[in-house]
């Protein structure tokens, strides 16, 4: 995805106050272009000009302070000391806000005493007035290594009560550069990882307002490149949402029933039209409507929710003239229904009027072994050599626990993992200890359940079998899915010791996720859950250093392929009494991806230079 890291696009209000704080002049644009450019003594500035204006706003780049504590929501504000006004960022892209932030702070911090001081002196004995600008140049490599042993030294310095001395070293510098929170922020944060060549097709696709739908195999970084598309656009006009609970969880958004008004979408169009005019204001200021985990929406309700977006938008085009962001997998869960009549989404009557783009995702992240990588792939497709039965036969006989850790035993009915943990749990002796979670909203706990993987009371015990739920520490391992066992209570905090050997002090985490008001609400908890079981259904995401599965009652197609990919590798798994029968695809879902797949090739045929009448 290629950007221009030296402007952003996004709403603002500036505000000039005198010395009293008395508000002189007030500037609003509902959407604004900003650019980094420099005069001809090499001062920056920052330009505002609103969309479709000749007239430009410039502010001095000189004891600015930066507030980004809603960075991440696409929220910032800037005070210019020297000018005495205050920049009011918001509705900007997350990814957009970040790298113009980030340009921005590299700029500053490169620009040297001596530098400034030489600027001061080439200024006072110039006649040149500021008669012109030029572009921020991109930032180097040089510059941006800099700006980052910058950051991390700054980052290093805060952690202890500065002297006096370095006090005034910190006002001086803070004169001149973006305050120090919002560069150890601007290099943490997770929108700056580096995406593949793949996943920057689809972002650019999105980003030229193409309507598409993207899929691949378990593991190929589905929900990650979602939550880079969410940061790519405008926060308060993009929807984003899943088939599940869970799912919404992964990329910050809500259940699709929650947004678009209609329960379960049972009633008659008119009625649906009804329900859904109480979200009216909701629909018709979203442009962006991003769907995670198709496969589980079944056609009928799709062509529903299609139908209140024309009527309730006044609009008579797909959607309403919404841009459909869709993701899924449909090889993995089916639609669910009482009747096992439900039909995929791809079987809507407007299907084919609202995808005008379909891409895969090829290259598998979760798994690095080329023959578990394969095996998957036909287990996926509902296909089982005697060879692959073979090899995943012989995974009964591995030990995989270790360090106290045993296998996490996945079940295809949620019933049976909750009685298995009960049961087990009560077999240790010791004392139990409660955790309670705290909710910022305590009429949302409900809610919060059925979205959120962390449990509103976990019950532990020394020797319990349980599960990281958040990334801790990618680097030591404490990711999300690791598996652990408690070994000790520290003053009542349950001290874990990892597969990989490693401990770690359990302290309160905090997760987060929308209401259909599109308020956010809050979870403090220990980030744990009981793991002797788990079900299949709520593994969806969930990468399993040490599990096993029994596959015997199984009941939807695609579940076995879910439960199988959810293995880091052959070495982690164990497969008990193992029966190819257990494993099939839908022969719907076989026809839909046949035809996917010619379509893809048709698109990759076309050559090079001739652009495409969309």
């Amino acid at each position: 995805m290629d950007q221009d890291n030296c402007s952003l696009t996004c709403s603002i209000t500036i505000e000039w106050t005198n010395s009293q704080g008395i508000m002189l002049r007030k500037l609003n644009h509902r959407t604004a272009i900003l650019r980094l450019i420099r005069n001809n003594f090499r001062e920056m500035f920052i330009e505002v000009r609103a969309e479709k204006s000749n007239h430009a706003t410039k502010l001095s780049l000189k004891s600015i302070s930066v507030f980004n504590k809603f960075m991440t929501d696409g929220k910032a504000s800037i005070k210019f000391k020297e000018d005495n006004a205050t920049m009011l960022l918001s509705n900007a892209p997350t990814a957009q806000l970040i790298n113009f932030l980030k340009t921005m702070y590299i700029k500053i911090s490169g620009q040297s005493e001596e530098t400034m001081k030489k600027t001061l002196k080439e200024k006072l004995l110039s006649n040149k007035q500021f008669g012109g600008h030029e572009e921020i140049s991109p930032a180097t490599s040089t510059e941006i290594n800099k700006a980052k042993q910058k950051a991390l030294s700054v980052s290093r310095a805060t952690i202890t009560t500065p002297s006096p001395s370095t006090s005034k070293k910190r006002k001086r510098v803070d004169e001149n550069a973006a305050s120090h929170p919002v560069a150890k922020k601007l290099y943490e944060n997770p929108t700056t990882t580096n995406m593949t060549e793949e996943q920057s097709r689809i972002v650019d696709a999105v980003l030229s307002g193409k309507n598409i739908f993207f899929t691949g195999s378990a593991g190929t970084g589905k929900s990650f490149l979602l939550r880079r598309i969410i940061s790519a656009l405008p926060p308060d006009v993009t929807m984003a949402t899943a088939s599940t609970g869970v799912a919404a969880c992964h990329i910050g958004g809500i259940t699709l029933h929650q947004f678009a008004g209609i329960g379960l979408g049972t009633a008659n169009l008119d009625r649906c039209y009804q329900m859904a005019s109480r979200k009216a204001s909701l629909w018709r200021k979203t442009k962006h409507l991003i769907i995670d985990e198709i496969s589980m929406i079944d056609a009928d309700y799709f062509d529903k929710v299609e139908a209140v977006a024309r009527h309730i938008r006044r609009n008579d085009r797909p959607f309403g003239g919404i841009q459909l962001i869709l993701c899924g997998d449909f090889f993995q869960l089916p639609p669910v229904s009482k009747d096992n009549t439900a039909k995929f989404c791809f079987q809507s009557s407007v299907w084919d009027k609202c995808v005008h783009f379909n891409y895969e995702l090829r290259i598998v992240h979760r798994q690095t072994d080329s023959e578990f990588i394969k095996i998957l792939n036909s287990i996926r497709i509902g296909r089982v050599t005697d060879e692959i039965a073979e090899t995943l036969k012989a995974t009964a006989k591995q030990k995989i626990e270790g360090n106290g850790i045993l296998a996490t035993r996945l079940c295809s009915h949620v019933n049976e993992a909750e009685d298995i943990n009960e049961f087990q749990l009560n077999e240790l002796k010791g004392e139990s200890k409660v955790f309670t979670a705290q909710d910022s909203d305590p009429s949302m706990t409900v809610t919060m359940n059925q979205q959120l993987t962390v449990p509103d009371k976990l019950v532990l015990k020394v020797g319990a079998q349980v599960m990281l739920l958040k990334n801790i520490n990618i680097s030591n391992g404490l990711v999300n899915g690791a598996r652990g066992v408690v070994i000790k209570f520290d003053q009542s905090v349950p001290v874990i010791q990892f597969k990989s050997g490693i401990q770690y002090h359990a302290k309160l985490e905090k997760w987060s996720i929308k209401t259909n008001l599109g308020t956010i609400v809050h979870r403090k908890q220990i980030p744990l859950k009981l793991a002797w079981a788990f079900s299949i259904h709520k593994s969806q995401g969930l990468t399993l250093d040490c599990v096993e599965m029994c596959l015997s009652r199984v009941f939807n197609a695609g579940q076995s392929y879910v439960a199988l990919s959810r293995a880091q590798s052959l070495q982690s798994l164990r497969v008990l009494d193992f029966n190819s029968q257990q494993v099939w695809a839908h022969t719907d879902v076989l026809t839909f991806y046949k035809k996917f797949r010619r379509n893809l090739q048709e698109m990759e045929m076309i050559p090079l230079g001739k652009k495409q009448k969309i």
